[in-house]
């Protein structure tokens, strides 16, 4: 993997929150940049899903100036780093080697790449759609009228405030001219035509998309680069659309299995942990459509059964929650462990990052917090 000229942390924090915005993040989520200088000098990232110890140790072993984790280092308020507790002392680790730490949450598990878009294609699903969708950005369209000579000016200054843009595009916008009609009252100093009288002038409709948030601020650029001293002007709230954004993913497996042959493929799929993979739901029955989530999903149960899944691959199922979803969903889950789900998420992250840095290094430590499992010796059942 090779980037190009001197990359500091700040183009790397800039590269993945273009990928991963932190505007997407839950409103308790934790994300971004925990520690380390923007403007420090990055020539290896290492990746991992938890920022612990170890992991910090192995990114200062790897040469390592910045460190990028799935999960928060800090997801609630703190008052203290100090190195007297687990936290304090992972800051402490990377702020005196020099390696900072970026955090990607719950803004990576809705990307369009994301965690569960990762997660899919190590089961080998197709034609993946997300689960549940989230809706576009909310969006604006601004329309204005503008004369001929003044058309460029404003959607300079229009495009330079974030007006325009669509997809990959930027300074987009639609041009159609006709004739605008006014009459200036007394106290006006009007650009075109004289006070008290009724003007005709050439002009040309400007529409530019803006996004909800940079409404204010794209309405004032118009005011102050319009010749007029009164521009008219329209503001138009866009319908709210689905996106390719949102939680979890569903497609199909390339041939039909059983839910135990796919739960045995789920297991080779995926990096191994003590607690290994689990599933509930008949094990003979058919499974041809596959929801996922990586990390804690198991509350799209009927999500899922709207979208026609036949099991739900995720992590951190409950007891009682579990049981009750597959009898009243008819969906099988499979708990396949929140380290896991979310790893294969961890590759997909090198290589986004190939034309921005020299080179990143993923993180093969298991990190899941069960470290020890053992099947039980006794069945009830064939005892009686």
């Amino acid at each position: 993997m090779t980037g190009t000229g001197s990359v500091i942390v700040g183009d790397v924090v800039a590269e993945l929150e273009r990928r991963y915005d932190p505007r997407w993040a839950e409103p308790w989520d934790a994300v971004g940049l925990v520690c380390g200088d923007p403007s420090a000098p990055v020539e290896r990232v290492h990746l991992a899903v938890d920022p612990v110890l170890d992991v910090a140790e192995e990114a200062i072993a790897r040469g390592a100036q910045l460190l990028v984790t799935h999960h928060p280092l800090f997801l609630g308020g703190t008052t203290s780093v100090a190195a007297t507790t687990a936290k304090g002392r992972v800051v402490h680790r990377l702020v005196s080697a020099g390696v900072a730490l970026y955090v990607a949450h719950t803004n990576a598990d809705v990307a369009d790449p994301g965690v569960s878009d990762a997660l899919a294609a190590a089961l080998g699903l197709r034609d993946v759609t997300p689960l549940e969708p989230r809706p576009v950005d909310a969006t604006d369209k601004l329309v204005t009228f503008v004369p001929p000579d003044a058309v460029e000016r404003v959607l300079d200054a229009l495009a330079a405030a974030g007006a325009g843009t669509i997809g990959d595009y930027t300074r987009c916008a639609f041009l159609g001219e006709g004739t605008g009609t006014f009459r200036a009252g007394p106290g006006a100093r009007p650009a075109v035509g004289e006070v008290g009288e009724v003007t005709r002038a050439a002009e040309v409709r400007v529409e530019v998309v803006v996004p909800r948030r940079l409404r204010s601020a794209a309405v004032a650029t118009l005011l102050g680069a319009h010749p007029y001293e009164e521009p008219a002007y329209d503001v138009i709230e866009l319908a709210s659309l689905p996106s390719s954004r949102g939680l979890g993913r569903v497609g199909d497996l390339a041939a039909p299995a059983t839910l135990a042959e796919f739960t045995a493929s789920v297991a080779a799929a995926l990096p191994a942990t003590e607690a290994g993979v689990r599933a509930a739901g008949d094990p003979d029955r058919a499974v041809r459509r596959v929801a996922v989530c990586g990390g804690s999903g198991g509350d799209l149960a009927e999500v899922a059964a709207r979208a026609g899944a036949d099991v739900l691959v995720t992590a951190d199922l409950k007891h009682h929650a579990t049981s009750e979803a597959v009898a009243d969903t008819g969906v099988a889950l499979i708990d396949a462990g929140h380290w896991a789900t979310e790893w294969p998420w961890l590759g997909h992250v090198a290589a986004a990052l190939a034309d921005t840095v020299a080179a990143t290094t993923v993180s093969n430590l298991v990190t899941d917090p069960w470290t020890v499992h053992r099947q039980s010796r006794q069945n009830p059942q064939k005892e009686q």
